[in-house]
């Protein structure tokens, strides 16, 4: 089952007649899963904190599919707990997502809008860093090399697209881990999102040019982009 990705797989959560109640549920269970499973704190310390520590000026974040916005709320707390300054943008094509992380409470630096990365390209935006959480398997060749493309015009400084690896063993323990997140698409959609993601293999293969491939923790890799 886990010897090919499954390209052809959708998760609930995208099918636009889903369970608005679950969908809220999802969004809202989004925080403690991103915070035990995703891997950032060890990428906020590693590539982030760094860069703030040294900055003379705050440095500028995209989130791009920021989803309802509790990746980036996270990065901002902590940010402001190591006393730097870290400003924030969450973008977010589906109005669905976007309205989600647009409730959230106000937090300053932080900045949510329903918009596509092309639409931030047209308007001449330019961030540090640019990053992307669980965003680069949902997306097909076509639509992979539009946002690495974005990503490169977007971000001054570097490009952090956090994304699951595909193996038997992270599809077992995430099965188990996910039990108690239940009246959502936590498990389900988690345990697609699996099946669709990339194998550190397939990622390198698939990466233009100039991208490349970081391992990061628990069943985790960055595809990572530098300029300079």
């Amino acid at each position: 089952m886990l010897g090919e990705r499954a390209v052809d797989a959708v998760e609930l959560m995208d099918r636009p007649d889903c369970n608005p109640v679950l969908l809220e549920n999802t969004y809202r269970q989004f925080g403690p899963v991103n915070r035990l499973f995703s891997g950032w704190r060890g990428l906020y310390r590693r590539e982030l904190r760094p860069l703030l520590a040294t900055a003379v000026r705050p440095v500028s974040l995209l989130d791009i599919g920021c989803g309802g916005g509790d990746l980036a709320t996270l990065l901002a707390r902590w940010a402001a707990r190591d006393g730097l300054r870290l400003d924030l943008t969450g973008i977010d094509p589906d109005p669905r997502a976007a309205a989600f992380a647009l409730r959230r409470p106000a937090r300053p630096g932080v900045l949510f809008r329903q918009a596509h990365s092309r639409d931030l390209v047209a308007e001449g935006r330019r961030y540090d860093v640019v990053i992307s959480n669980h965003v680069i398997h949902h997306l097909p060749p076509e639509q992979l090399s539009e946002l690495l493309s974005h990503s490169e015009q977007l971000a001054t400084r570097s490009v952090l697209h956090n994304d699951l690896r595909r193996s038997p063993t992270a599809f077992a323990l995430f099965s188990a881990a996910a039990l108690p997140f239940r009246n959502s698409f936590i498990r389900a959609d988690g345990l697609t999102s699996i099946r669709r993601s990339y194998t550190p293999a397939e990622l390198r293969a698939a990466a233009p040019q100039g991208w490349r491939v970081e391992l990061n923790q628990a069943f985790h890799q960055v595809l990572t982009f530098r300029h300079g």
